[in-house]
């Protein structure tokens, strides 16, 4: 029952404190994470820094190492985004970083045994990397809305990253695919819209830029919030607010955001075609990849380099 993965995944990990070969990187079967979803997660692109030979540049990564202390601490664990860093530090370095690539940090519980509890368990923070091109065409993708329902802040913390509440995720990208689709949107248990299977979404109408605000049971995304500020910046009137399923279907234009999506224009939602001029996400997208590609003066500082391995 098992499947060859295509990915090819960088030669070194992190895990238990030390650098690894990623073949040699591996848990048990008896692990606490595995069995009962107790892990939190970050996703990092990494980009070749061309300003600097033998450096790689991350996206926003304080903000990211952030949100990972943060969501660990969720799982009633205290780490450090200090420590975090250090550990990504020499990840980096432990890997050539000639090719673009997506970063995997894990705060995981580590032990062993069957106990679905927090307390006296053991974790660790392992990272790997794995090469990643497009996750979704930036020519645009279809969408369906999901059967299943986001999950509530009240049942589970939905603020972190945490690796347990992405079955949900897995559940509707796979109905969304059998069913012809590319992606797949929730609606929350009000029955207002509130991300795709595992990136913030956005719609514009009448020059407005709207996405759910952060108290529809959304992940607070860094991409997300990012597109905001540029947004503001260039004088587009922004709104964080309940989004209605229809105005998914009457949108002007519409987009999923992530780190490993980046931007993702919609071109359907159901049955219900979008136009075909976007000219805002255009605007958006373009000066997004501006600064990722450090052809923008403007946010110098959201792009952080970083030594690489050879």
């Amino acid at each position: 029952m098992t499947t060859k993965s295509n990915n090819q995944f960088l030669p070194k990990a992190y895990m238990q404190g030390k650098i690894v070969s990623f073949e040699d990187a591996q848990v048990s079967v008896a692990t606490h994470a595995l069995h009962y979803g107790t892990a939190a997660f970050a996703g990092m692109r990494v980009y070749d820094d061309p300003s600097q030979l033998g450096h790689v540049r991350l996206f926003r990564p304080d903000l990211h190492i952030k949100r990972l202390s943060q969501s660990a601490k969720l799982l009633g664990q205290e780490i450090v985004p200090g420590t975090i860093r250090q550990a990504i530090s020499k990840f980096l370095a432990a890997n050539p970083g000639a090719e673009p690539y997506y970063m995997r940090p894990l705060v995981y519980a580590s032990a062993l045994g069957i106990a679905p509890r927090l307390h006296d368990v053991e974790f660790d923070l392992l990272i790997y990397g794995v090469k990643m091109g497009g996750y979704l065409s930036d020519k645009g993708v279809s969408c369906c809305f999901s059967s299943w329902t986001r999950g509530e802040d009240r049942s589970l913390p939905l603020r972190g990253k945490i690796s347990g509440t992405y079955v949900s995720s897995a559940l509707a990208k796979t109905e969304a695919a059998s069913r012809g689709f590319d992606e797949a949107v929730f609606l929350n248990s009000s029955g207002k819209v509130a991300e795709g299977s595992a990136m913030n979404i956005f719609i514009v109408k009448n020059d407005t830029l709207i996405t759910p605000s952060i108290t529809q049971d959304i992940l607070e995304g860094i991409t997300r919030r990012s597109i905001l500020e540029i947004a503001r910046e260039q004088a587009i009137k922004t709104e964080e607010r309940e989004v209605d399923r229809s105005e998914l279907i009457l949108a002007d234009e519409a987009f999923l955001t992530g780190t490993a999506t980046q931007i993702a224009p919609i071109n359907k939602f159901e049955q219900y075609d979008l136009p075909a001029s976007r000219p805002v996400t255009s605007r958006i997208t373009n000066h997004l990849n501006e600064i990722i590609h450090k052809k923008s003066s403007v946010h110098g500082d959201w792009m952080v380099s970083f030594k690489a391995g050879t």
